[in-house]
């Protein structure tokens, strides 16, 4: 630790809560080290006026349409609860068919059927197939614009599109068709809080449960997914909803570092752990005893359910841990800073796979990208190959030895400032991200 002065007033280097968070009153960091004597002079701060150049360019509060997914628990009865399995066998059914067909028509001529060409060949399959009559017809137009999506990302470099199987996946999305008589508009789909009633085709009225402090959604609906998960059912609601975005006003900006070690750490010095683990040794018992029942069994079907609902619980869990960090993160902070990590190539590493597959560092990505377009917020990503955690934050100076990540704790050999490697990544990060946001600030005025 040490502290240089400003005026009259010592700066704590390594404290950077107060003086880190205010952009208005930020000390920026002028990196250079100044040598004399071969002495080196610890970091300086300056204290830089940025009111004029952020008040100019503050984003004003706008009207926009987003597109939100509410998620309901749903309980529909035995005929009801016949009719969604048979909707999900026969959109499987339909996907399987004509990925069938496509491939065989590829081999034969080297060309095959669009989405929408496939969809005219649903009524003469329906007239073979009598009981594909009985489902929702939406749901199986959506089954083969689910299949051209499926080859568009192979085009675009993800794998081929595979078979369905049955239990995997069970769900089929349906469409809201609007019509209108004598002057009334009606939708096929109907959302009713406060009786807690959903109405869907062929379902028609349905009891769910979700969203207790909410009576109106104020919006347009659009679709809806019916899902089978673990012998529970769901539906996800689409709605385009206005949202008004409050005006820009950056006053505070922070940098995170994602880990395995410590989910987050941030350039307050505030270290979140994942305090959600898969319990193993459960899931290893129960693995073995589902080797042990008979395929097709009942034991079998009781045992899988049970690792089914584990993983679910666990799954929840963590959804709603990263919903509590990502929403305190957003609304303390006007500017994020975080590395754009590349997690796919990082779990390659057998070492550290294992960290990366119980810390959702991808997800909590996400969720700051759109919460922060939501309101109103900046969220910047450094690039990747930023050697944050081996610059001292002090003196700039660079240590690569510090690329091992067992060193956990290094002496910088200029300044002997004692780091924490992440606490020092992120404030570098956060650093990094500044400097990005003032270049983009100058170009822009």
């Amino acid at each position: 630790m040490f502290s240089t002065e400003i005026g009259e007033k010592p700066i704590d280097s390594t404290n950077f809560k107060n003086y880190s968070c205010d952009l208005f009153t930020i000390f920026l960091c002028t990196r250079n080290l100044l040598c004399k004597t071969q002495k080196v002079y610890k970091k300086l701060f300056t204290r830089t006026i940025v009111c004029d150049i952020l008040i100019a360019t503050l984003i004003e509060g706008e009207n926009m349409q987003i597109l939100k997914g509410y998620v309901f628990r749903f309980y529909p009865n035995e005929k009801q609860e016949q009719l969604i399995n048979k909707t999900i066998g026969c959109c499987r059914f339909v996907y399987n068919y004509f990925l069938d067909d496509k491939i065989k028509e590829y081999k034969e001529t080297g060309k095959s059927k669009s989405a929408y060409d496939q969809i005219k060949l649903l009524p003469s399959l329906s007239k073979e197939k009598e009981w594909l009559k009985e489902v929702d017809s939406c749901a199986l137009r959506n089954s083969l614009f689910n299949l051209g999506d499926a080859f568009k990302n192979f085009y675009n470099g993800s794998g081929y599109p595979k078979f369905k199987a049955k239990g995997v996946h069970e769900r089929y999305k349906t469409n809201n068709i609007k019509s209108s008589y004598k002057g009334k508009e009606y939708n096929s789909i109907k959302l009713d809080l406060k009786n807690k009633i959903i109405t869907l085709p062929k379902l028609k009225e349905v009891k769910i449960r979700g969203y207790r402090n909410k009576e109106v959604i104020s919006g347009n609906i659009k679709s809806a997914i019916i899902k089978k998960e673990a012998g529970k059912y769901y539906v996800s609601v689409l709605i385009e909803e206005p949202l008004i975005r409050p005006a820009f006003t950056p006053k505070s900006i922070i940098g995170i570092d994602l880990g395995i070690k410590d989910l987050i750490v941030t350039s307050y010095n505030e270290k979140i752990e994942n305090t959600i683990k898969l319990n193993t040794k459960r899931l290893i018992g129960l693995q073995r005893g589902i080797s042990r029942c008979k395929p097709g069994s009942k034991n079998r079907y009781k045992m899988r359910l049970k690792i089914q609902r584990m993983y679910q619980k666990i799954r929840n869990a963590r959804k709603h841990m990263i919903h509590d960090i990502t929403n305190k993160l957003i609304k303390e902070n006007d500017i994020i800073v975080t590395e754009n990590l590349d997690v796919k190539s990082m779990q390659k590493n057998h070492y550290i796979a294992k960290g990366l597959n119980e810390n959702p560092i991808s997800e909590v990505i996400r969720m700051l990208k759109y919460k922060a377009t939501w309101n109103n917020k900046k969220l910047i990503q450094i690039d990747r190959y930023y050697p944050s955690s081996q610059i001292c934050n002090v003196c700039n100076y660079q240590n690569k030895e510090v690329k091992d990540l067992s060193i956990r704790k290094w002496e910088c050999p200029v300044c002997h400032t004692i780091h924490d490697r992440d606490y020092n990544a992120s404030v570098n990060i956060m650093f990094e991200g500044l400097k990005i946001y003032m270049k983009n600030i100058e170009q822009s005025v």
